[in-house]
Parts: structure tokens; C-alpha cells; sequence
């Protein structure tokens, strides 16, 4: 065995009665005293990560334009920096807390606005979590395991996704990998510093991304309480500590956002009561383990006739992350992963409690079994690039688990040897298994590639066991009696014509084996990787891979069953057909069928609803039906075409800017900008996408009245008058929002009080209002 690739794991004893010392790091892990070939390979791994992640960045242009809005508006003023608002006129926030936005936003005010300077932090954050998942894996299983870790990373097709998209997922997952590699840390010497520290991580990962980093603090609490060197009282204090870390740290900004007066502060997105506390436990907690989410458009499970997940989260279970819409997501080497973290844990077998080894697999698996099980059967709103969560830790049990068996086949113990090479043999032909399955869902995107794949893969695996055959038969005939003999005998050196042959064998072999083995596995999740890094991503739900591979992804986002991206009947989608929606008090423009149309009008039943297509009908949840769509196949509860809540039509036609935001003519640009120093909005429209793209086009405040999806009782009816009054609204933009599964009328109320009190006019197929006649004093 390699001196550079030893583990010792068994603590130094104590005297009697006391707690075991901590097991030392290993001298060849620390700086200065790797391999001279790991340092090269880590620059290496980095600057490939970074030309991935970097390489044409911004053609994505705004990419999600909801956060870019928002990322503006926080270049703009600080209170909205603060806040996380839409709009630099704070009229409210988005459905998030808002520490990503802040990156963001400081590039912007260096650099200006661009998407470019709005996606640089994003990529610059994968390179940087790639290099710490390499530091966190390679201090207790050397710099083999670690470079592997951190390639699997760097590969993961929603990895290089979300690498290079401004939604919070890539400051969450580099946070949570630092707070990772301070759990390693502390576990080392029992260090109060190191693991306060991680809960300083973990809550600066609340203000990424809200109770979704909580789900890593069971695992790292029971990975310190169990491993830690000292003993079980100071633990315990220790990680108390580590607890008050996570709250005030996640705590501060809560407290100021519950304490601030609502008029001084901008509504709290998503929300339906103004309260950030209700978005952290409803909206954005558990209504999304339940699916109960008051205002949400997606889930499913738990509203009447959800069933398991809706039209934004697909269907719960035990096989979720390998199914259609996640499995090419994610899922290339989740069972090698679970394979390895098995075998790794039989390898440690009744190890002492301090050990290292078994630890660190606790770690790593626990990450991966809690965050994907819950992903497995939440029922409220999943999207496939959450599983960005899952990829540090796949990419350490595969590091960890390949370096450990590939150990273990020069270890004492001939079975045990034999077992381990024929693991890692099944674990890479279960691999090249896999990957030709998800690559059968592209079969027309370089079909050679998923034969390549199996054919050798399959071949590297029957190779890898019968080396170890033919090693365990030369030790069998007594020509190799013991580890050392057997070592020797892979460089070639060892006594007698049996084990020379062997010897020859295994030197040629192997080292062919091991690199093409790595290869093959990497090769898939590779190839989608570049595919989505040379592909411009938008909208609110992108999905990494070529078309077909599932998810909602691609240039502007993929529904499932949506033909070219979107729902049927919405826009993009087939059999679209017109809609005669109607408004909340039963008027208002009707719409028409447009298959295939651009996201150009909106929603019937709003103003200026009318170029979207219909929607397929559905129920309300009172049972009641409206005009706007004949009920039928496809629809959300409560939504037209088809019905509305209490059996009023509250939208028809097509998703308008739920998802993408609007690219705005110059006409339409001119005509918001005039004047604009006169107004606090330049404009208001329904919803946060459809809000965005406008505001991202003039540089000015856009309100986005209802929030992301319209539902938010933001502003209300009154509120709304009184801008009006007050002439702080220039133009009432037809088109956008969504609302379902309850939620405010505010949005369809003021809709329908613009249209019966001001004249429309239409600009660029787009209606508008002018709202200055309404203006008082």
C-alpha cells in the first residue's frame, strides 16, 4: 500500500477510565506533504471547474429574471439590498430570504448590470465548493479520494446547472460543504471553534435558502456526538453551542425583518400575512413537506385531487431521484454511491467509536439519505435542480467508497480482498448500467455514446474481478502468503513462476482498468455536462441536459408533457385552444387560442389577457365551474380555464409570466421610461416574472403586484387606489401573474377595478393603461 494513502483510525488509548485521544490526521493528508502529483491534479481539477462554469457564461442573459430583478434593484438601494425586495421602491420582497441576492448584487455594483456580472459569483461559488469538498474529504481519506470527490461534483449535470443560474442553490451548497468541512474539523480534536462554526454555516444557509439547510444538522450533530474525542457531557455542551450558533446567525435578520414596521419595510413575499415567520413555516417549510402551500401553483400532494406531487413536482416515492424528470439530473452515480457507502460501512466494521473512517461515511451518507428521502416524498413543490443538495455528497461517498475498497484489495484477509475487488467491479458495471439507461432517454443525442458506455464499462468491470481472481488464485497455490507478498506482486515483484505471472498480469491490467473505470463512469454525467454548460438557460425552473432528459428545464424551462416546454394549452405547448376567461367579478377580455405563442399577452379575465392559449379546464374547490374553459383533463384547482374558486373564473388562457419573464420592444421600453423621474413605479403588472422582465429592460421599479405567482395580497385593492392617487404608478401592464390553491384576490381585484376605470390601449400586442388620469391634487 501506498505510505501516501494510508488511513490510520484507531484513537490512541487513554489512560484506563477515561475517553480514547484523538485519532491523529494522517501526516501525508497535510499541506506540503501530499503526493508531488496532488497539488498539479487539484489546480488541474479547478481550472476545468472553472472553464465548465465560466466558458460563455453570459449567454444565459438574465437567466432567472426574478432574481435578477431583485439583484437590480439591490444595486439600486440598499434598503432593498437588505430586504431582498423586487423592485429598488421596496413594494416587496422575493419568496426567499435573501443572502444569494447579496453576492449578486455586490458584483453588480462593481461591475455593472449585466448577466454576466449577475452569474460570475454563481460559477466562482462551484469552483469554490468543489475545492472545499476536495480539502473536507481528502483530510481523512488522502488526495485520490478528494480529487475524485470533487470531479463527480464538478460533473453532476445540475451541479454545472445551477453553477451557472442565479437561483440561492449555489451559495447553499457551498455553505453547506464548508459547514461539512467544519464538522470534519471539529470531530478531529473535539473543537468548540470548529463546530460553533459549522452552525454559523448552516445559518447563513437559512439566509440562503430557509429551512432546507436545516435538513444536514441531524446528520452533523450525530456525526459529532458519536465521533468527537471527548467526552459525552462536553459533546453535548458543545453542540447546545453549536445550536445557539445556527439561530443567531440565522436569527439576526429574522428578528430586524419581524421587529421593522410594516410601512418602513417591503411585504414579505409569499406570504399571505406579511410575515417572514409564516413563509419560513408555511410557503417555504412545511407546507412543502405536506403540500398545503396557501398561494402556491405547484405540489400537489396535499391539496384535494393532488395525488402524489402536481405539475411542478412530479410523483413522490421511494424512486423519485431516478425517475424522468430528476434521474438525469442526478442519479448517475446515486447507486454506486449508496453501493459504496454500504460496502465502506462493512469495511469499518465494529471500528471504535472515534474512527474516522466510519465517521466520515456517516457523514456523507447520512447527507445523502435524509436530503433525498425528504426529496423522495414531499409533496409540495420539488423541482429537479434541488437535487443540486445532493451532489457534494454523492461526490464524497464515491471518492471515499472507490478509495476505500481499492485499499482494501491489498489489506489482509483474502476474502476480504476478494470482496472488495469484486464491489468495486459491480459498483462500476451497475454504473455503466445506469448510464446507458438514462442516456436511452435521449436516444437520438449521440446514441454512440450509450453503447460506448456499456461496452466498456461492462468490460472494465469483468476485468477488475477477474485481476482479483487471478491474484487470489496465485495466493491460493501458496505462491503469496501474506499482504506484503501480495503488494509486490502488483509491481511485479514477487518469488516464484506463478506469482511473476500474476504480478505481469496486474501491472498492465490494472492501472488501464482503474483509469478506464473512472472514465466510463464519469463519462455520462460529463457529457451532459457540457451540454448544459453550451446551452443558454431562462425562466423560473431550468432542468440540465439535452431536450427529452426530463425536468422542466432547458432554454426557458420544460413541462412535462408540454411539447415544446410548457403544459399543454399553455404557452409552447400543443392543443392550445381559445378561452373566453373571465375576471373575478365575471367580466373582462376573453382570450385567444394561439398554439404555440410566446408568453406575449396574458391571462383572459385580465387586462390585456389574450394571446395566451387556453388552458385545459378544471374544478374548482367548491365544486363550482365558470366560463373561460370547459372542464376537462389538466386542470390546477382553482384555476381557469375551467374554474376559480367558489366557481368564479379567476384566470384563463395561458401561464403569461408565471415562469419567463417578458422581453419588452423598444416601443414598449420608450414608452415607460418617459417620464420616469416623475414616478415612484413606471409600471405595475400582475406577478414577479412578468414584473421583472419590464424592470430589468427600463432600469426602473416595476411593481409586481401578488408577488411571484399574483397570489400575495400585495399591494390590496385600497393600497393600490391610493398609489394611484397619489400618481405614483405610471401604467397598469395587462398580462402575467398566476394564482391557485388559494391566496389573495388582491391581484384579480385590482385587475378588474383597471379595467372598468381606465381605457386601454394596446402597445406591442401588449395592453396598458394609463394610470395618471387617476391622479389627485
Amino acid at each position: 500500500m501506498n505510505r501516501t494513502e494510508s488511513l490510520p483510525t484507531v484513537p490512541t488509548a487513554g489512560p484506563p477510565g477515561t475517553e480514547p485521544a484523538p485519532a491523529p490526521v494522517p501526516e501525508e493528508t497535510r499541506t506540503g506533504r501530499d503526493p508531488r502529483w496532488a497539488r498539479p491534479a487539484l489546480a488541474g481539477l479547478l481550472v476545468a471547474t472553472a472553464l465548465l462554469y465560466l466558458w460563455g457564461l453570459g449567454a444565459s442573459g438574465w437567466a432567472n429574471a426574478f432574481y435578477s430583478a431583485a439583484v437590480q434593484a439591490g444595486s439600486q438601494s440598499w434598503t432593498a439590498f437588505f430586504y431582498g425586495s423586487s423592485d429598488a421602491a421596496n413594494s416587496i420582497t422575493v419568496d426567499k430570504t435573501p443572502a444569494s441576492l447579496w453576492l449578486m448584487a455586490l458584483s453588480v455594483r462593481i461591475f455593472g448590470l449585466s448577466g454576466w456580472s449577475i452569474l460570475v459569483p454563481q460559477a466562482l461559488l462551484g469552483v469554490a465548493s468543489v475545492g472545499v469538498l476536495y480539502a473536507t474529504v481528502r483530510r481523512w481519506y488522502g488526495p485520490a479520494a478528494g480529487l475524485l470527490a470533487g470531479a463527480v461534483l464538478a460533473l453532476t449535470p445540475v451541479a454545472t446547472l445551477m453553477f451557472r443560474f442565479n437561483n440561492p442553490d449555489a451559495l447553499l451548497v457551498f455553505l453547506l460543504v464548508a459547514a461539512a468541512y467544519a464538522t470534519v474539523r471539529a470531530v478531529e480534536t473535539a473543537s468548540t471553534r470548529w463546530i460553533v462554526l459549522t452552525g454559523v454555516l448552516v445559518g447563513f444557509g437559512f439566509l440562503t435558502k430557509m429551512l432546507q439547510a436545516f435538513l444536514v444538522i441531524p446528520v452533523f450533530a450525530g456525526v459529532y456526538l458519536l465521533a468527537a474525542p471527548t467526552g459525552l457531557g462536553r459533546r453535548i455542551r458543545q453542540l447546545l453551542l453549536a445550536g445557539l450558533a445556527v439561530v443567531v446567525s440565522a436569527g439576526w435578520w429574522v428578528a430586524i425583518v419581524e421587529l421593522a414596521p410594516a410601512s418602513a419595510r417591503p411585504y414579505i413575499g409569499g406570504s399571505q400575512n406579511n410575515s417572514i415567520l409564516e413563509l419560513t413555516l408555511g410557503y417555504n417549510g412545511l407546507g412543502r413537506i405536506t403540500g398545503d402551500e396557501v398561494g402556491s401553483v405547484g405540489g400537489g400532494g396535499g391539496r384535494p385531487g393532488g395525488g402524489g406531487g402536481g405539475p411542478f413536482s412530479g410523483q413522490t416515492g421511494l424512486l423519485r431521484m431516478f425517475d424522468t424528470e430528476v434521474g438525469g439530473q442526478i442519479s448517475w452515480l446515486l447507486p454506486a454511491a449508496l453501493i459504496l457507502l454500504v460496502a465502506g460501512l462493512w469495511l469499518a466494521g465494529r471500528a471504535p467509536r472515534t474512527d474516522r473512517t466510519r465517521a466520515g461515511l456517516l457523514l456523507w451518507g447520512g447527507w445523502l439519505l435524509v436530503t433525498g428521502l425528504i426529496f423522495s416524498f414531499m409533496s409540495g413543490i420539488f423541482h429537479a435542480y434541488y437535487t443540486v443538495a445532493l451532489a457534494p455528497a454523492v461526490g464524497a461517498l464515491a471518492g471515499i467508497g472507490v478509495t476505500l475498497l481499492w485499499r482494501a484489495r491489498s489489506a489482509p484477509g483474502r476474502w476480504r480482498r476478494f470482496a472488495a475487488a469484486l464491489v468495486l467491479a459491480g459498483a462500476l458495471a451497475v454504473t455503466a448500467w445506469w448510464s446507458w439507461h438514462l442516456l436511452g432517454r435521449t436516444a437520438d443525442w449521440h446514441p454512440w455514446l450509450r453503447s460506448t458506455i456499456l461496452a466498456v464499462g461492462l468490460t472494465t468491470a469483468a476485468l477488475l474481478a477477474t485481476s482479483a481472481v487471478i491474484k487470489e488464485f496465485a495466493s491460493g497455490n501458496g505462491v503469496q502468503s501474506d499482504a506484503n507478498s501480495l503488494v509486490n506482486s502488483e509491481t511485479g515483484v514477487a518469488a516464484g513462476p506463478g506469482a511473476g505471472f500474476a504480478g505481469r498480469v496486474v501491472r498492465w491490467v490494472v492501472p488501464v482498468v482503474s483509469v478506464a473505470g473512472i472514465a466510463v463512469a464519469l463519462a455520462g454525467p460529463a457529457a451532459y455536462a457540457m451540454q448544459t454548460a453550451a446551452t443558454p438557460h431562462s425562466g423560473s425552473i431550468p432542468s440540465a441536459g439535452p431536450t427529452g432528459a426530463g425536468g422542466f428545464g432547458g432554454p426557458g424551462g420544460r413541462m412535462p408533457g408540454g411539447g415544446n416546454g410548457q403544459f399543454p394549452g399553455f404557452p409552447g405547448g400543443p392543443n392550445g385552444t381559445g378561452s373566453d376567461g373571465t375576471g373575478s367579478d365575471g367580466s373582462g377580455p376573453g382570450g385567444t387560442g394561439q398554439d404555440g405563442g410566446a408568453n406575449a399577452g396574458g391571462f383572459p379575465g385580465f387586462p390585456g389577457g389574450g394571446s395566451a392559449p387556453g388552458a385545459p379546464g378544471g374544478t374548482s374547490q367548491d365544486g363550482g365551474t365558470a366560463p373561460g374553459g370547459t372542464p376537462g383533463q389538466g386542470g390546477f384547482p382553482g384555476q381557469d380555464g375551467g374554474t376559480g374558486q367558489e366557481g368564479r373564473g379567476q384566470r384563463g388562457g395561458g401561464m403569461g409570466g408565471l415562469l419567463d419573464a417578458r422581453e419588452p420592444s423598444a416601443e414598449m421600453t420608450a414608452l415607460l421610461t418617459a417620464d420616469a423621474d416623475d414616478y415612484t413605479w413606471v409600471a405595475a403588472t400582475i406577478g414577479s416574472n412578468n414584473a421583472s422582465g419590464y424592470q430589468l429592460a427600463t432600469g426602473r421599479p416595476v411593481m409586481p403586484i401578488g408577488g411571484f405567482n399574483g397570489s400575495d395580497p400585495s399591494p390590496t385593492l385600497a393600497q393600490f387606489q391610493r398609489y394611484v392617487a397619489d400618481g405614483r404608478i405610471h401604467y397598469f401592464l395587462g398580462g402575467g401573474g398566476f394564482r391557485a390553491d388559494g391566496g389573495s384576490n388582491a391581484s384579480a381585484e385590482i385587475a378588474a377595478w383597471v379595467t372598468e376605470t381606465f381605457t386601454a390601449t394596446t402597445v406591442d400586442g401588449v395592453t396598458v393603461y394609463d394610470l395618471s388620469s387617476g391622479k389627485q391634487g
